[in-house]
């Protein structure tokens, strides 16, 4: 899951340490950063945890393939386009 934290790491690579709401750089330097712009990075991403949660098993597409089980395979993948379908990725 993609937190607050994490999206001021991703989009201020400068930052190398936050304390509460404050972000710092390498020379300890406050980093001035767009809370709106982090915030729309982790609402952007939120589909990942959430697709994440509810895909079936690797396993069970593995034991399909062990098996040779077409319709289970195909089963699979549609299990995990419907999750995909459920949580679109943000354009």
């Amino acid at each position: 899951m993609i937190d607050i934290f994490s999206a001021i790491y991703k989009l201020y690579p400068s930052v190398v340490r936050t304390t509460g709401n404050i972000a710092y750089d390498a020379n300890n330097n406050v980093v001035v950063y767009d809370t709106e712009a982090v915030q729309k990075y982790v609402d952007d991403h939120a589909y990942i945890a959430k697709r994440a949660n509810e895909y079936p098993p690797a396993a069970d597409y593995l034991d399909a393939v062990v098996k040779g089980d077409q319709a289970q395979i195909d089963a699979y993948i549609a299990a995990c386009q419907a999750v995909k379908t459920k949580y679109p990725k943000p354009e």
